[in-house]
């Protein structure tokens, strides 16, 4: 086992080159199904390392795998056909993409692409991944298994894992066990954050058009007023969460958009809304589109007109890290930056498409912290002013390095 004091101490050696690396890519962001730069730099970057590459995978994606000095020597190839292979096979992902927005932030090394910026932190995720590449080869001799790094293109739009599973990216050879990580700029540089089971929240949505009967303001009698409907329904969903929900459980109702009508004085003939459900668990899920549909359709009913309510044919899953996963990288975590900035039970409602990763493999998602209060850096993810310390860069990658490592030989 590769002391984490030494992959620390490689991966501050690395500093320059991570943050240089990071840089170039926060000045030339892609939004999703379009990171064709970007995954040319893995790929590249990649085969230099010895890695087989893989390009193309969920349109824009790209893998590298490499084995372990240790599986090739030790477990070669089953005796018979019917044997299991012994080896660990580790899915470790990154993500590439950024987000439609224009930054504000005047560094130097700012985006060069008008209206796209790296506004969530997967330039440093991208860069972090090709450190762990080289750390992990560097230490080839001294693990087992099988290394499947996986750069993924499209999460913010919640597409690219999907695209990358529906290409084959769970098969030859299948994960046993996966790994992702993203920072955090509003948590203090050099603290790591996870919990066992559900730490970020299912993410589902619902369109919904509320039909009445248009006429003039003056004589609402002589129509059927959607809008007001809408707007008593929008009052009704708050009642889900506090009256349908179990009070332990959680679970967030938000309508994000109302639209309809032309002038001031006419009654509209449609209403169409929209929002999103967060929840932890499939049950409150379900519970969610039963009584919203039921919230629409009724007080639709009582107020003489009809709502059509839809939802999407499937939804992004709560992001689930296995106790046994979460473990080993905790343990990591606490040599790397000391247990009292380890914590234990954090969660969000916020969404993550490596779930459909963490449904078929157990793994762990953990977060690095990279904020820093003194020196201003503590805008949220998603703001044109988004910015993190580049010190935790290096953290980062030991941290899933040493994880990495610690799940190949467990």
């Amino acid at each position: 086992m590769v002391a984490i004091a030494e992959l620390r101490a490689e991966a501050d050696a690395l500093r320059d080159q991570l943050v240089a690396v990071r840089r170039d890519l926060h000045a030339h962001p892609e939004l999703g199904f379009q990171e064709v730069r970007t995954a040319g730099i893995v790929a590249q970057r990649l085969g230099e390392l010895g890695y087989e590459v893989q390009t193309g995978v969920g349109r824009t994606g790209v893998v590298g795998l490499m084995e372990g000095a240790a599986a090739l020597e030790i477990v070669g190839s089953p005796s018979t056909a019917s044997e299991p292979d012994p080896r660990q096979v580790l899915l470790v992902r990154f993500d590439m993409d950024a987000l439609p927005i224009q930054e504000s932030t005047d560094l130097p090394y700012s985006s060069v692409n008008p209206g796209v910026m790296h506004a969530c932190g997967h330039d440093a995720h991208t860069a972090i991944g090709l450190t762990v590449a080289e750390l992990i080869a560097a230490h080839r001799a001294d693990w087992s298994g099988v290394l499947k790094l996986v750069f993924q293109p499209a999460e913010e739009i919640v597409a690219g894992a999907k695209a990358m599973i529906d290409d084959g990216v769970l098969e030859s050879p299948r994960p046993t066990r996966a790994l992702s990580m993203h920072v955090d700029s509003m948590k203090p540089r050099g603290t790591v954050y996870m919990t066992d089971g559900p730490m970020m929240a299912a993410a589902d949505s619902f369109t919904a058009v509320v039909r009445g009967r248009g006429a003039h303001g003056a004589s609402p009698h002589q129509g059927a007023d959607p809008v007001v409907a809408a707007c008593q329904i929008v009052t009704a969903l708050q009642t889900i969460v506090s009256r349908n929900v179990a009070p332990l459980e959680q679970a967030v109702v938000t309508v994000g958009y109302i639209r309809g009508g032309t002038a001031q004085n006419i009654i509209p003939e449609t209403v169409e809304l929209g929002g999103t459900m967060r929840s932890y668990k499939e049950p409150v899920t379900a519970l969610l589109r039963e009584r919203l549909r039921s919230i629409f359709e009724n007080t639709a009913r009582a107020f003489g007109v009809e709502a059509d309510v839809s939802f999407p044919a499937h939804y992004t899953p709560a992001t689930v890290n296995d106790p046994a996963m979460s473990a080993m990288v905790r343990d990591v975590a606490t040599r790397l930056v000391g247990a009292q900035n380890v914590f234990t039970d954090y969660r969000m409602m916020g969404s993550e498409d490596a779930s459909f990763f963490l449904q078929v493999v157990p793994g762990a998602y953990v977060f690095v912290g990279a904020g820093n209060d003194e020196q201003g850096i503590s805008e949220p993810h998603h703001s044109p002013r988004f910015r993190i310390d580049e010190d935790a860069l290096p953290t980062a990658a030991a941290l899933v390095a040493g994880s990495a490592l610690r799940m190949l030989d467990a």
